[in-house]
């Protein structure tokens, strides 16, 4: 694994796979597919950075395929509306990102269906996703799901008598929940694939600290946060770099299901792929458990 880069993907023609995220890592991702060969769809909120996003690629990569999916993860709708079209358009389904995600809005906020931003977004959003596209991804080749996590997982904790954050809204507590629960989703969703028989592997990964437009699309680029990823983007690697532990679980002949993938310098927050720490609360069977099953009442989705 020393040392992995873009130019190791494998040969990706004849492979389809849906990126969530139209800019940053997403962007990245679904770049770096594209030039390996992949057939891939570019899913975000924003038709117009789509557009930017497909035009960006194809000039990249002369007779790349790669598509813009409208796509709202704060709109359970949206995410019904969305499987509907690609089952329509797709006969099966070799790689999913679950990558787009907000980050620390300073007042709590909620998605279309009442749910804390954050929560409903990158993980609730992208467990319904997972769950109505489950019948496209049974059907791939060596199909892969793989779910962006965070170095903020390691500080965060499922508060299941707040899940939402009504009582108390903290940014980065919310923040570190969601990711850790999308950490315990990749991990219970391929442990539940073996069993099942699902035929497809779930892995998560996380970018380091990667230079992305994640605290400016939330918070704006005259917060204090925002100033401070603008001035000091030199202490940051760049997206591309941070795409790579995707990538590497996405594409690897070995990345195990099941597995985590980050940065291996520094504490995990720049480098090139390696398996990454698990923080010890995502290991919890019950937890994860517990967790799945509010996931499937909250999206009313059953996953099984």
């Amino acid at each position: 694994m020393a040392k992995w880069n873009a130019g190791d993907i494998p040969d990706q023609h004849g492979r389809t796979a849906i990126v969530t995220g139209t800019g940053g890592l997403g962007l990245e991702t679904s770049l770096a597919l594209a030039r390996a060969g992949c057939d891939v769809t570019i899913a975000g909120r924003d038709p117009q950075k789509g557009a930017d996003a497909v035009s960006h690629i194809e000039r990249a990569v002369p007779g790349a395929t790669v598509h813009f999916g409208k796509l709202d993860l704060a709109d359970l709708s949206s995410v019904a509306a969305f499987a509907k079209r690609m089952e329509n358009e797709k006969q099966s389904l070799d790689l999913l990102v679950n990558n787009a995600g907000v980050m620390l809005p300073p007042q709590r906020q909620e998605t279309r269906d009442g749910f804390e931003l954050q929560f409903g977004t990158n993980y609730l959003g992208h467990f319904a996703l997972t769950a109505r596209l489950k019948s496209l991804l049974s059907k791939g080749k060596d199909a892969r799901v793989v779910t962006l996590s965070s170095l903020a997982a390691n500080g965060g904790q499922i508060d299941f008598d707040d899940i939402n954050l009504e009582k108390n809204y903290r940014p980065m507590a919310g923040y570190s929940q969601s990711k850790l629960a999308c950490l315990m989703f990749a991990l219970e969703l391929d442990s539940r694939s073996r069993t099942a028989g699902w035929a497809f592997s779930g892995m998560a990964a996380h970018p380091g600290v990667s230079r992305t437009d994640l605290v400016h699309n939330t918070l704006g680029r005259r917060s204090l946060a925002g100033l401070a990823r603008s001035l000091l983007w030199f202490l940051l690697q760049p997206a591309s770099q941070g795409a790579l532990p995707s990538l590497y679980a996405a594409t690897s002949g070995q990345a195990e299901g099941g597995g985590y993938y980050g940065p291996d310098r520094f504490r995990e927050t720049r480098g090139h792929p390696h398996p990454a720490r698990i923080p010890p609360q995502a290991l919890d069977p019950v937890v994860r458990r517990r967790l799945w099953e509010i996931s499937e009442r909250m999206t009313e989705v059953a996953l099984r």
